[in-house]
């Protein structure tokens, strides 16, 4: 088999392909044909461009990130056997999605071969790989992969963000799978449920947890505050969105570990009352009330409040734009159901209450309604200014953008795989994804690009391979790159470059 060599002659190094040959008991080098010249750290090649055929060109860029990112934490290593195969699908998740058997085809396409440890890529390989994951203790694993990931980029975490989020599958076969609140509003879909705990700074995930999809959202949080102890985080703030996980025990529990809880607080019963004493009492809309946020005012005052026999701070908000939306996207429905009804067509559910048994509007019913339109509760337990609070709960970007990659960039729903270890495997695939674009946000945090957007701009950095037609020599070149890739890979890496 044949190979380039380089023969150094005084200042100048050149290029001769030759094979090993085994003459009397010795092996000897014949030289075959000049190949070219090295100048500068470049081959110049000894031949003409009329000569020259492309064989292929392969993805490159994008891969050559999100590898050099798995590589730094040792992630293949982590994963055991089937670590390179895992990771091909997680790379193909965060870039090109594709079906465990249209795998194969996606991944001729890239120069994932050169990177990885892979030469071919079965449908029979994946689905090993797929099932390795159930033989890892996940917990462990995943406190590994945090570990690896806190020592590489010498992470502090002071603060966990958390928040349930569920999925629907295609099938009925999956134990997972049960009727349960969809979050999107829409019946008779078997779901599982997710619950994700990432950093408050920079939003990198430390676990992920799948749940039964009709476990209420309160139990999988009183599940997953046990699975901090491993990761010897300093008592710090938990901070959860969704009103549906806030309860007494929960933030009880949470306090007995010494962390404190910002959490949204559903305005119902004794609270109601409370808040409309207070607004009532208090001119609201005020300068002295003003926070903003973005693009976003609130106006906000505070009172102390218990929940559970937890002492805090209660902050009730008020958001003067989002009342005036909610108005008018009300008296809309309201006017459609009055011409439905004289039409004696049916309206939608909950609208009956605005009419009587005339179909006349009663306007009691109206105001009624309208008298907490853009108010909300914050209930938080550590001692912090209102606008801290408020910064702290809305600002909602890093676990929104966890979920909307886990949902839409790494492409989790629907889900089609219906074993149960499968379908656990494939949320596994989607938070390795996820912890690689929040890994990539980390490093191109001093530049105004997102890690997608990032990986886009990279979507035209190619490997091209060239053969010469007459000499029959190899060789193959990245495309030149523009200014924005070399800025992206430069903030990355600047070893990626010389790459």
């Amino acid at each position: 088999m044949s190979f380039i060599r380089k023969i150094k002659h005084g200042n100048k190094v050149y290029l001769a392909e030759v094979e090993n040959q085994w003459i009397d008991g010795k092996c000897v080098q014949k030289h075959i044909r000049y190949v070219g010249k090295e100048a500068d750290g470049k081959t110049i090649l000894s031949t003409s461009i009329s000569d020259i055929e492309i064989d292929s060109v392969k993805l490159f860029g994008p891969l050559l990130v999100l590898n050099h990112l798995s590589q730094e934490i040792g992630l293949s290593k982590l994963l055991g056997e089937y670590g390179d195969e895992i990771m091909s699908m997680v790379y193909a998740h965060c870039l090109d999605d594709k079906s465990i058997n249209q795998m194969s085809r996606w991944f001729e396409k890239t120069d994932l071969n050169k990177l990885l440890d892979i030469e071919d890529l079965t449908e029979a390989r994946l689905l090993s790989a797929l099932d390795s994951l159930e033989s890892h203790n996940s917990e462990k694993l995943q406190q590994d992969i945090f570990k690896a990931v806190q020592e590489k980029h010498k992470l502090k975490v002071s603060g966990v963000i958390y928040d349930v989020t569920n999925t629907y599958l295609y099938g009925k076969k999956c134990p997972l799978a049960k009727l349960g609140h969809d979050k999107e509003g829409v019946k008779g879909r078997r779901l599982i449920q997710i619950g994700l705990g990432v950093t408050e700074e920079h939003g990198i995930p430390l676990f992920h947890k799948t749940f039964d999809g009709n476990v209420h959202d309160s139990r999988t949080l009183r599940d997953l505050i046990s699975s901090f102890k491993p990761y010897h985080v300093q008592s710090g703030v938990i901070i959860y969105y969704d009103r549906g996980i806030t309860s007494a025990k929960n933030i009880r529990y949470i306090k007995g570990l010494q962390w404190n809880t910002i959490c949204g607080l559903p305005l119902t019963g004794k609270l109601k009352e409370k808040v409309r004493s207070l607004m009532s009492k208090n001119k609201f809309v005020a300068l002295a009330n003003r926070v903003r946020l973005n693009k976003t005012i609130f106006y906000a005052m505070t009172s102390r409040h218990e929940v559970g026999g937890v002492g805090g701070t209660l902050v009730i908000c008020f958001n003067e734009a989002q009342k005036q939306l909610l108005r008018e996207s009300r008296y809309d429905e309201i006017l459609n159901a009055q011409q439905l009804l004289k039409d004696k067509k049916s309206i939608k559910l909950g609208l009956q209450k605005f009419f009587d048994d005339k179909n006349n509007m009663i306007k009691k019913k109206i105001t009624e309604a309208e008298e907490f339109d853009g108010v909300s509760c914050i209930f938080s337990t550590k001692r912090l200014a209102k606008e801290k609070i408020i910064h702290s709960y809305f600002d909602k970007d890093l676990v929104e953008k966890a979920f909307q990659s886990i949902k839409g960039v790494t492409h989790l729903r629907p889900i089609r795989h219906w074993l149960y270890n499968r379908v656990t495997a494939h949320v596994f695939i989607c938070y390795l994804s996820y912890l690689l674009l929040s890994l990539l946000k980390f490093r191109l945090r001093k530049l105004a690009i997102s890690p997608q957007e990032a990986l886009r701009e990279l979507d035209t950095m190619y490997r091209v391979y060239l053969r010469d037609s007459r000499k029959g020599f190899k060789v193959s070149r990245v495309v030149t790159l523009t200014k924005q890739q070399e800025k992206i890979l430069r903030a990355i890496s600047p070893t990626l470059l010389k790459s």
